[in-house]
């Protein structure tokens, strides 16, 4: 199957290892807390937007857009852009079971949101097969979540002492800096968010 992977497939592969070592990073940090390895968890979404950005240009310059390709996108920045950042948000200390279901709510936004994309694009393609503008916001904007966490971290306002602290109510724990998940991954599905695509 490698040998028929285009080289727009093996950037688009590669998005999906700097999503993939992003969670593994995250679990990692958990287990010793070191937060060297926390600032590489922070770094690999990074990584996985460039490979995003770069795995279309050269599927277009070279002529090998196909379906292989839009399915592996679609999975691996469900990967990068949705379990990575959820995944970084519990570790810095959204782990309520409140925030808990708001990451759950986030991941599954994603999901539906490139879902969405892939059996629609061919209706938002103007005559040269090139999306017009996405329906909600793109995935790969939760980069932005991860840049705020990163900040957090950098200036030592995580686990206990992320900014808004936390309320209790029926038993579980939320942390009002989870909304900021709720409207991102609601701003993801949102169907009249039109983004002009680059």
């Amino acid at each position: 199957m490698i040998r028929d992977f285009s080289l727009a497939d093996l950037i688009t592969l590669s998005n999906g290892f700097a999503g993939t070592g992003t969670v593994l990073a995250t679990l990692q940090y958990m287990d010793t807390r070191d937060q060297r390895i926390l600032w590489l968890a922070f770094t690999l979404p990074l990584l996985a937007m460039v490979f995003d950005f770069l795995d279309g240009r050269v599927a277009r310059w070279r002529h090998r857009s196909s379906p292989l390709g839009r399915e592996l996108d679609s999975l691996a920045d469900l990967i990068s852009f949705g379990m990575a950042p959820a995944v970084l948000g519990f570790a810095v200390g959204l782990r309520g079971a409140w925030d808990a279901l708001v990451l759950v709510y986030f991941v599954s936004c994603g999901l539906s949101r490139l879902a969405r994309y892939n059996v629609t694009a061919a209706d938002l393609s103007d005559e040269s097969g090139k999306v017009r503008y996405f329906e909600g916001t793109p995935i790969p904007t939760s980069v932005i979540l991860v840049a705020l966490l990163a900040v957090l971290t950098w200036l030592g306002r995580i686990d206990g002492a992320l900014p808004l602290g936390h309320v209790r109510f029926l038993g579980g724990a939320f942390h009002p800096l989870v909304s900021l998940y709720l409207i991102s991954g609601s701003a993801m599905i949102s169907k009249t968010l039109r983004i002009p695509k680059p």
